[in-house]
C-alpha cells in the first residue's frame, strides 16, 4: 500500500523527540539550557502553523486539533492526523516553492496560491471530521488494518464534500501529489496492488473527488489484472463504505474484511508484500501516470478558465471604477463650466499670465432665416422621435370586445357538460402610443485660431439647434461649448437663447477632453433611452497628448451609444479616430448637417 495511506493515519500519540527531551530535562531539573534547533524560517513556520489551528475549525468543525508545520513530520508522510493526540502536522515542503513570509493562511483566498498544500491539510481535516473509528489493537499492522484505512480515505473525502463542496479542487490536488504518485515507486503490479490502487482511486471517483474521464485508463488497467468480477464486487466494498456512519467502527472493519476475502488474502495476517523475484510490470504504473496527468490537464484548463473568469470580473469592476471616475470628473467640469457665468474654465492649475480669455464677442437677435431652421428642425426632430401606437389582442370570457362564435359555442357546450368553462369568446384590441424618446445634443467647437471662419456659422447652428430642441419635447437638452485651451459655455443645458452668442476663433491649444466631458455630464449623453448626439466642429491639428486624451473620451461615449459628428472645413481635416467624419464646402452647411445628425440619432434612439 502507498506510504502516504500507511503513514498519514496514526492511532498512537506522536512520537517524542529529541528537542522535546531536551526541554523536558531542562525544565525538570534545571539542566543546561535548552536550544530549539535552527532552521530557515522557523518563525514563519510557527505562525503558519498557529494561522492553520485558527482555520481548522471552519473545516473541520473541531476546535481541539492542534497544527503544527515544520520541515519534516514525524510520521514521514507529508501529512499526517494523531486523532489520540488530536495533532494534525504538514511537512513545510509541500507550501514549496513559496517564501514562508508571504504565506498567509489567514489572509483569505491565500490557499489557491497552495492547492497541493492545503488539500492535504483539508485532507487531514477531514479524517479528523469524520474518522472517529479505530482498528483495535490486535489487529494493526495486519492486511485487515490495510484495507480498512483504505476504505476510510474515500469514505472520510466524501463526507467531508457533503459538508463543504468547495473543498473538491483542493483534495483533488492532494490526490494528484500525495496518493498518485506513491504507486510510481512500486513497479509490481499484483493483484494486491491493483486493489489498492482502485480502492484509492476509482473510489474516489465514485465519491466525487476524480472526474470519472480521468481514470478510464487505469480502470481498464485494473480490470485485466483483477477481472470485472472482482473489480465488481470490490466497487460494491467501497460504495458500501461510503454510506457507513462516521463511528461505525464495527460495519468499516466488516468491508475490510469483505475486501481481504474478496482478495483471498487472511485478514488477520499481515498485507501482502510484493514479490521481490516476481516480474516487474511497469502496466500499473503508466496508467497511473496517465490518471495523473489526465488529472492535472483537467485542472490546468480549470485553473486557466477560472483565471480568465476572474480577470474578465476584475477588469469589469476596474471598468466600473473607471467610468465612475470618469463621471465624478466629468461632472465637476460641467459645474466649472456651466456655472461660471459665461466665464472660461482653464483646466489644470494655470500659470502667470495663463488665464483664459472668453471668445465671447457679444449677442446679436436671430434673423427669420434662422427662426425657420429652427421651426423645420424642430417638425423633423418630433417626426423622427414619433413611435407607432402598438396593438394588443387580449382574449377575455367576458365582455367588452368581439365576440368569436366558436369560443362563445364552445363556453356553452361546456357548461351544459357541468363542466367549468374555459373558452374566452370576447376578443379586445388595445392600442397603445410608444413612449416619445427626448433629444440629447452636445457641440463643441474649436476656437483656435485656424478656426476663425467657421466661428459664425456654428455660432448660428448652435442657436438653430438649442431652439430646435427646445421646441421638440421638454425633456430634451442642449448645449454648446467653445474651446481653446480653455473652455467657454455659449448655450447653457436646458436653457433655450434668446440671442444668438457670436464668439471669435483666435485661442490657442484644444481642450476637447475636458469640453467633452463638460457635454457629457450637462446633456447626459451616456444615459440611454434618448437619441444621443455629440458635434464637434475642428480642424483636428492637436498636438499628440490633446488628441490621445479627447480619442478616449470619444472611444467612451461611442461604446455608451452616443453618436459622434465631426464637421470638419479645412481642406485637410485630421478628425480623431471613433467619429463620423462629415466634410463640409462651406460653413454655413453646418446646420443642415447637425440637424440630419440629430434626427439620426433621435430616430435611432431605444426608449
Amino acid at each position: 500500500m502507498p506510504a502516504h495511506t500507511q503513514a498519514h493515519i496514526q492511532p498512537a500519540p506522536p512520537a517524542v523527540t529529541e528537542a522535546e527531551l531536551d526541554l523536558a530535562r531542562w525544565e525538570d531539573d534545571g539542566g543546561p539550557a535548552f536550544e530549539p534547533p535552527c532552521h530557515p524560517h522557523a518563525g514563519e513556520w510557527l505562525r503558519i502553523a498557529a494561522a492553520l489551528s485558527e482555520r481548522l475549525p471552519e473545516i473541520a468543525g473541531r476546535e481541539d486539533v492542534l497544527v503544527t508545520c515544520e520541515i519534516g513530520t514525524r510520521s514521514g508522510a507529508p501529512a499526517a492526523f494523531y486523532p489520540t493526540a488530536a495533532q494534525l502536522e504538514i511537512d513545510a515542503a509541500l507550501f514549496a516553492p513559496l517564501s514562508p513570509p508571504t504565506i498567509d493562511p489567514l489572509r483569505p483566498g491565500d490557499e489557491d496560491r497552495y492547492p497541493a498544500a492545503w488539500g492535504a491539510f483539508t485532507h487531514e481535516a477531514a479524517h479528523a471530521a469524520h474518522s472517529r473509528w479505530n482498528t483495535p489493537p490486535p489487529l494493526r499492522g495486519t492486511a485487515l488494518d490495510a484495507a480498512g484505512a483504505v476504505l476510510e480515505e474515500s469514505r472520510a473525502e466524501r463526507a467531508h464534500l457533503g459538508r463543504r463542496p468547495g473543498d473538491r479542487r483542493y483534495l483533488r490536488a492532494a490526490v494528484t501529489t500525495l496518493v498518485l504518485k506513491d504507486f510510481t515507486s512500486e513497479p509490481l503490479a499484483d493483484r494486491w496492488q491493483a486493489a489498492m490502487a482502485a480502492g484509492l482511486l476509482l473510489a474516489r471517483r465514485d465519491a466525487g473527488i476524480l472526474d470519472p474521464d480521468e481514470t478510464v485508463f487505469l480502470e481498464s488497467t485494473v480490470t485485466g489484472i483483477l477481472g470485472a468480477d472482482l473489480l465488481e464486487t470490490l466497487a460494491a466494498i467501497w460504495t458500501a463504505s461510503h454510506t457507513t456512519g462516521d463511528e461505525d467502527g464495527q460495519t468499516m472493519l466488516e468491508h475490510a474484511r469483505a475486501w481481504c476475502q474478496a482478495l483471498g488474502t487472511d485478514p488477520a495476517g499481515p498485507e501482502p508484500a510484493p514479490d521481490p523475484d516476481g516480474e516487474a510490470s511497469t502496466e500499473l504504473a503508466e496508467a497511473i501516470g496517465k490518471t495523473v496527468s489526465t488529472v492535472a490537464a483537467n485542472e490546468a484548463m480549470q485553473a486557466a478558465a477560472q483565471a480568465r473568469i476572474d480577470a474578465a470580473r476584475a477588469a469589469r469592476k476596474q471598468a466600473k471604477a473607471a467610468q465612475a471616475a470618469r463621471a465624478r470628473q466629468a461632472a465637476q467640469t460641467a459645474e466649472k463650466v456651466f456655472g461660471s457665468g459665461g466665464r472660461p474654465h482653464t483646466p489644470g492649475k494655470p500659470g502667470r499670465g495663463q488665464r483664459g480669455r472668453s471668445p465671447v464677442i457679444d449677442t446679436r437677435p436671430p434673423t427669420g432665416a434662422e427662426k425657420a431652421a429652427a421651426g423645420q428642425l424642430a417638425r423633423a426632430l418630433r417626426a423622427a422621435a414619433y413611435r407607432e401606437r402598438t396593438t394588443t389582442h387580449a382574449a377575455s370570457a367576458v365582455p367588452p370586445g368581439r365576440l368569436n362564435m366558436r369560443q362563445a359555442l364552445a363556453r356553452d357546450a361546456q357548461r351544459a357538460a357541468g363542466a367549468v368553462p374555459t373558452a374566452t369568446p370576447w376578443t379586445r384590441t388595445v392600442h397603445r402610443s410608444g413612449p416619445t424618446p427626448p433629444l440629447r445634443v452636445g457641440i463643441a467647437v474649436d476656437v483656435s485660431g485656424s478656426m476663425d471662419i467657421a466661428a459664425a456659422p456654428i455660432a448660428s447652428a448652435a442657436w438653430i439647434v438649442a431652439k430646435a430642441v427646445s421646441l421638440t419635447d421638454p425633456d430634451s437638452r442642449s448645449a454648446t461649448v467653445a474651446y481653446d485651451r480653455s473652455v467657454t459655455a455659449i448655450t447653457a443645458p436646458g436653457r433655450t437663447p434668446r440671442a444668438v452668442t457670436r464668439f471669435a476663433a483666435e485661442g490657442m491649444g484644444h481642450s476637447l477632453a475636458e469640453a467633452t466631458d463638460a457635454l457629457t455630464a450637462g446633456v447626459d449623453l451616456t444615459q440611454p433611452g434618448a437619441g444621443r448626439l455629440l458635434v464637434i466642429a475642428s480642424d483636428g491639428y492637436y498636438t499628440t497628448g490633446e488628441a490621445a486624451r479627447a480619442a478616449e473620451r470619444l472611444t467612451a461615449l461611442r461604446a455608451a451609444g452616443c453618436a459622434v459628428l465631426w464637421l470638419a472645413f479645412d481642406p485637410d481635416p485630421r478628425p480623431l479616430p471613433g467619429a463620423t467624419v462629415l466634410e463640409l464646402t462651406h460653413p454655413a452647411q453646418a446646420a443642415t448637417a447637425i440637424g440630419k445628425a440629430a434626427t439620426a440619432a433621435l430616430a435611432a434612439a431605444q426608449p
